[in-house]
C-alpha cells in the first residue's frame, strides 16, 4: 500500500487543521492506520491509531482530547482533526499502515511526512 499524507501547514496556537492520509489498493478497510511525529531533534513517537475494525483506538496521553481519528473506508482515507493546537504539537507526521492488526501494532507501511508548525 502506498500512502500520501497532506493537510499540514502553519497555524496559530489554539488553532486546528485537519490532517489526511489517503491509501491506494482495493484493501484499505484490512489496515490499520496509524499517525505519527517527529519534533525537530527528537525521536519519532505514536500519535494516535484506528485498527481495521474501526473499534480500537487509541491516542497519546499528549494529544487525547484534543485530537481525533476517524477513518473513511469507502476514500481511503484516515483523518487526523488536531485542535486547540500548541507550539509542541510542531513535527512532522506521518501516517502508517500495517494488516489487520486490532492493538500493539508493529507498521509496516509509512508515507511521506506533512510539516504542521504552531506559533505561539
Amino acid at each position: 500500500v502506498q500512502l500520501q499524507a497532506s493537510g499540514g501547514g502553519l497555524v496559530q496556537a489554539g488553532g486546528s487543521l485537519r490532517l489526511s492520509c489517503s491509501a491506494s489498493g482495493r484493501t484499505f478497510s484490512s489496515y490499520t492506520m496509524g499517525w505519527f511525529r517527529q519534533a525537530p531533534g527528537k525521536e519519532r513517537e505514536f500519535v494516535s491509531y484506528i485498527s481495521w475494525t474501526g473499534y480500537s483506538i487509541d491516542y497519546a496521553d499528549s494529544v487525547k482530547g484534543r485530537f481525533t481519528i476517524s477513518r473513511d473506508n469507502a476514500k481511503n482515507t484516515v483523518y487526523l482533526q488536531m485542535n486547540s493546537l500548541k507550539p509542541e504539537d510542531t513535527a512532522v507526521y506521518y501516517c502508517a499502515a500495517t494488516v489487520r492488526c486490532e492493538n500493539f501494532c508493529e507498521y509496516h507501511y509509512w508515507g511521506q511526512g506533512t510539516l504542521v508548525t504552531v506559533s505561539s
